[in-house]
């Protein structure tokens, strides 16, 4: 891929493969997204205690940041899909950008919890915002590899995000002087993405041979008004996948939040030794997200059905989740860490896909709200399992609520497969 230019009857210039730079557009604040959000449990290893903030408060804060995403899930959902993704990435990326450098400023439990709680609201317009994106850009035999690109960011942000705070950053400056230069990050991506993005039909550096590729693998919709959410909710399908959000996703937050107290609580490691051991497991996470998107686009590609492509590489997955159970149970850091990683592997082999599914059953007007719904079901289980997880954690320890972790894949599998029927465009035979 590389940035070579053409011209255009019209004489403007053209990027060859643009939609793979407008992806990676995605997955680089993806990754800076992730920074910000592992960068919280990082750190509140080093001010928790500072600032007398214990585990079931910590918890609180956690689920004050997750009610504000899951509260914005809905709200940017419907943004991306009335103005666009080019303003809705930066509505959301000056929210949460600015919340992640006023935590440099906390002082306590309140403070601590009012920038969570903006961070939240800014940090999930990302995944509308970005299943919009992939949707209008991409062919439906390339979409599922375009979510496991902008996912594998979530991954490398967690890859990135440890070895950078915990060994480099925090070292140097301290943690309050971290948290201000690791928010600043997306506002220099957010200069990049104005200069270049703009929208398929509307985009002066799109050639005609990438627009008829992007057009022609792309199911013509049914015209009509876009459908608002009471309709969404009437079928099953939008069901399908609210559901299956709301009981896997959870996973993806115990780690995202949870593993650096997990390290040091039940392997006692301090900051540095937690970065060197946490970004692990997101190397794993984004070959999942890679291998996921790969393996449903090649089987499409083969001549199989969007339908089986899709359920196969889901439902493997799915499988690989439970294995959190064994974590569980190991007193051996490395095999707890292997287990791990094939959680978030499959975790992220399976998000790749089902992120796909609001643009493979509904046109593009409602992908973005759909996507918004997924995502607030998500944040809504989320929530209640992450305070749930302060509980536990304080009472019975970790074991407990990793095993529960364990089985929530296999019910949202079923769920998703019962509900969902087979994957087709509604309103096609």
């Amino acid at each position: 891929m590389s940035f070579a230019t053409s011209t255009r009857p019209s004489g403007r210039a053209t990027i060859r493969g643009l939609r793979w730079w407008i992806v990676g557009m995605v997955f680089v604040i993806t990754c800076i997204n992730y920074i910000d959000r592992t960068s919280i449990g990082l750190l509140f290893t080093r001010f928790g205690p500072e600032i007398n903030i214990s585990a079931e408060r910590y918890s609180w804060v956690g689920a004050i940041l997750l009610f504000a995403y899951t509260l914005s899930q809905a709200l940017s959902g419907r943004l991306y899909d009335r103005y666009g993704a080019r303003i809705g990435f930066t509505v959301s990326v000056i929210v949460w950008c600015l919340s992640a450098m006023a935590h440099s400023l906390i002082a306590g439990f309140a403070s601590f919890a009012a920038c969570s709680f903006f961070l939240g609201l800014g940090e999930a317009g990302n995944w509308p915002g970005a299943a919009k994106v992939v949707g209008e850009w991409f062919p439906e035999s390339e979409r599922a590899l375009g979510m496991a690109i902008f996912n594998g960011g979530a991954s490398m942000g967690g890859v990135i995000g440890p070895l950078l705070v915990a060994t480099v950053i925090e070292p140097r400056v301290g943690w309050r002087w971290t948290f201000a230069i690791i928010g600043s990050l997306g506002f220099l991506w957010l200069a990049a993405w104005l200069f270049l993005y703009r929208p398929v039909n509307k985009h002066p550096s799109l050639s005609a041979e990438e627009m008829d590729l992007i057009l022609n693998g792309q199911r013509k919709a049914i015209l009509g008004p876009p459908l608002n959410v009471r309709e969404l909710l009437s079928y099953k399908q939008t069901w399908a996948i609210l559901l299956a959000r709301f009981f896997v996703d959870p996973i993806w937050w115990l780690y995202m939040l949870w593993l650096p107290s997990y390290l040091k609580a039940v392997h006692h490691f301090n900051l540095k030794e937690i970065g060197a051991f946490q970004w692990a497991p997101y190397v794993l996470a984004a070959c999942g997200s890679l291998f996921g998107g790969y393996l449903s686009g090649r089987l499409i590609r083969a001549g199989k059905s969007i339908n089986f492509s899709r359920k196969l590489t889901i439902a493997i997955a799915a499988c690989m989740m439970p294995f959190g159970i064994f974590a569980a149970h190991s007193h051996n850091i490395y095999a707890a860490m292997i287990f791990i990683g094939i959680v978030l592997f499959g975790f992220q082999m399976w998000i790749s896909n089902v992120q796909t599914l609001p643009s493979d059953y509904f046109p593009k007007e409602s992908i973005g709200t759909v996507a918004g719904m997924g995502g607030m079901a998500a944040g809504i289980s989320s929530l209640f399992f992450n305070l749930g997880t302060g509980w536990v954690v304080t009472h019975f320890g970790y074991s407990s609520v990793l095993t529960l972790a364990g089985v929530l894949a296999p019910i949202g599998l079923l769920c998703l497969f019962l509900l969902g029927g087979r994957i087709h465009r509604l309103g096609d035979a």
